[in-house]
């Protein structure tokens, strides 16, 4: 996992992508991000041929000794763009390591991030078939609930200039002593960045776990920025929406513990659900990191 204490140790972080412009528009947003650690990127396409041809059925082409036209395409098509990212950013400290596979988005995400110790999953929020009425595309919404390190969706519209405010609503129902915010943190610590808690205040307040997590939380934060907020009993969709228009966010982060919220993401259409988390990028935090 990122490590929040050493800032310097390398990332290892996984960029799928399927060429499409919301796919470009994430690795570049990463570029951009982490253009001040020392990183090695994995670009990383996943296909499924429509029809399968005899060759997959009966073995790996391979083995068969048949032209895997599939593989051989989408290994022009990754050395095309690391070419191209490596002629837009100029990053010495930068790393690309170029992967296809035929297999599922979210099956070869979780092999490659076993395989390889990725720490970070940055990706488009919608691919070449996203639904447009639809906030999230059903590979993301996947990666969300089931990644086992933190997700990172990027939204083709965002136009990324510094990472200054975070916004970070929390129920604190989680252990803050473990790694699940170490990522959030390392980011904090990148930029220089002020984090800003939200916490919606039930009608019995908090439970005395929730008051140890609290303080647990404020413990590990002592050296960020950072400023506590509690807000009247209301739907989180509504607390997320109010604070974003009341102030400027870069980053939205969450730990993938509130399943309402997330289970909403891929049901409810834009025009019905449209807030913060539709208009900058989205940060998705397992409640337990695996390694």
């Amino acid at each position: 996992m990122l490590d929040s204490e050493n800032p310097i140790a390398m990332k290892r972080i996984l960029l799928p992508t399927d060429f499409s412009p919301n796919a470009l528009h994430a690795i570049h947003y990463a570029m951009k991000l982490m253009r001040d650690s020392t990183c090695v990127f994995y670009l990383m396409h996943a296909y499924t041929p429509d029809l399968y041809r005899v060759d997959y059925a009966l073995g790996s082409p391979g083995i068969l000794g048949l032209p895997d036209d599939y593989q051989q395409k989408a290994e022009k098509a990754l050395e095309k763009l690391r070419e191209q990212i490596l002629a837009n950013f100029h990053e010495p400290r930068h790393s690309f390591v170029s992967h296809a596979a035929l297999n599922t988005l979210k099956a070869e995400t979780k092999r490659m991030v076993k395989n390889e110790n990725i720490d970070l999953v940055i990706m488009g929020t919608q691919g070449v078939t996203g639904a447009k009425d639809i906030l999230f595309g059903s590979n993301t919404v996947q990666l969300f609930r089931e990644s086992d390190v933190p997700v990172l969706a990027v939204p083709e519209t965002y136009t990324f200039d510094k990472l200054d405010q975070i916004l970070f609503p929390t129920d604190y129902d989680i252990d803050f002593d473990g790694p699940t915010l170490d990522v959030l943190l390392e980011l904090t610590d990148l930029w220089g960045a002020n984090l800003n808690i939200i916490h919606v205040t039930p009608p019995n307040g908090l439970t005395q776990k929730q008051k140890k997590n609290q303080q647990a939380l404020e413990k590990r934060l002592r050296k960020f920025n950072y400023e506590l907020h509690d807000l009247p009993d209301q739907p989180l969709v509504d607390a997320i929406n109010a604070y974003g228009q009341t102030w400027s966010i870069d980053l939205l982060a969450m730990v993938e513990n509130q399943h309402s919220f997330f289970e909403g993401l891929v049901r409810e259409p834009v025009l019905k659900t449209l807030g913060l988390y539709t208009a900058v990028p989205f940060l998705v935090m397992p409640k337990t990191l695996k390694n």
